[in-house]
């Protein structure tokens, strides 16, 4: 075929030229015993995996529904009418952050490249095999420029449309927290008295102890044996003054965030989610993620009655909250022993429940 009759074919993607203007001539399909069959072209729609029904599915839901027109009117005003090239459409921004929720994906960089690369994800986004989807770079522009109040409303607007479909209740709230790491590294803390750098302070206590010339080997040694070296209240990182030094599950030390999440227990939809520093309790935290659920079910004429914790969660400042918001708490009691309820009568009062040694495990997801 000369190149002119390839150039008529402009409705056909052969296989080895996806991300080509022009087709080329491909390999054949192996069959049985090793021999091939030739296959020039295909179309586009039979390629194997280029639909999801899963996303065909949920994109079928957000057309319905009009998520395009609404994330734009509400992200008009971050948009300039006419300045340099195009931003990305606010519809395609918040369809990424969906499949990186979905996905477990837990950075920028990871979900421009898994959405470039899936013919399935790249369909979902509206974007044919010979455009170029947005790098990490653009996410984050975007999301930086975006308000928190704009991610709130499209996180209401996607609780509206579980409630409409039935699969958001509110009666039964969850609460449990994790760790999330932070983007930010140990090597990069400073004292937050004097803003020294940790490997400048390393230097001058070698120094101070009659090493002149200290080595890298030498530093390794001042660190292990320096006291306080993961202290929260002598240690800051500049970029990230929120993001405390913890020891994180897999037993290394990292600089973190505990984000906390309330989540309607019949159906699993998440109901709200705060990011909060890691130096007080879980008693300390709940109270800002339970004002948060509140607010999002109000938000879609539902109210809960219940609120299922563990025993991180007890206290008795927090069963009296609790009791104050009309709630009926399932919350595991730690074994402190027989006590003395004499001057603590409002924490014990019923209907509030606490169950010693319950464990009550809720699945945080990605």
């Amino acid at each position: 075929m000369d190149k002119a009759g390839i150039l008529e074919l402009r409705g056909y993607i052969s296989r080895d030229g996806l991300c080509s203007d022009l087709p080329v001539q491909v390999h054949g399909i192996r069959k049985a015993k090793g021999v091939y069959t030739s296959e020039l072209f295909i179309y586009s729609e039979e390629l194997c995996s280029s639909s999801n029904a899963f996303y065909e599915a949920l994109e079928s839901v957000l057309c319905k529904y009009g998520f395009d027109k609404f994330v734009e009117k509400i992200c008009r005003k971050f948009y300039a009418d006419r300045m340099g090239c195009p931003g990305l459409a606010p519809g395609v921004y918040f369809r990424m952050l969906m499949i990186g929720y979905m996905e477990g994906w837990g950075s920028e960089r990871e979900i421009a490249w898994y959405c470039s690369d899936s013919l399935a994800l790249r369909k979902f986004l509206g974007y044919a095999l010979t455009k170029r989807l947005p790098d990490h770079s653009t996410l984050s522009k975007t999301r930086k420029r975006l308000s928190v109040e704009v991610h709130m409303e499209v996180f209401v607007w996607v609780l509206q449309r579980l409630k409409k479909a039935g699969l958001l209740r509110g009666k039964t709230l969850g609460i449990d927290a994790t760790t999330l790491e932070a983007n930010a590294a140990m090597r990069s803390i400073v004292r937050r008295d004097t803003g020294q750098q940790y490997a400048v302070f390393l230097e001058s206590l070698a120094k101070a102890s009659g090493i002149e010339t200290p080595t890298r080997e030498d530093l390794v040694k001042l660190d292990k044996k320096c006291p306080r070296k993961g202290s929260n209240q002598d240690w800051v990182h500049p970029a990230d003054p929120d993001a405390r030094i913890t020891k994180m599950k897999g037993g290394r030390t990292h600089l973190a965030h505990k984000y906390e999440h309330a989540v309607d227990l019949e159906s699993g939809a998440r109901v709200a989610v705060t990011v909060q520093t890691i130096d007080g309790a879980d008693t300390a935290s709940v109270e800002r993620t339970l004002d948060a659920a509140t607010e999002h079910l109000d938000a879609v004429d539902l109210t809960a009655k219940e609120v299922v914790a563990d025993r991180g969660y007890h206290s008795n400042a927090v069963m009296v909250s609790v009791k104050n918001r009309g709630l009926r708490s399932y919350i595991s009691e730690p074994k402190r022993g027989r006590r003395n309820w004499s001057k603590h009568k409002q924490a014990s009062n019923r209907p509030m429940h606490t169950v010693v040694g319950l464990h009550i495990p809720i699945d945080l997801g990605h």
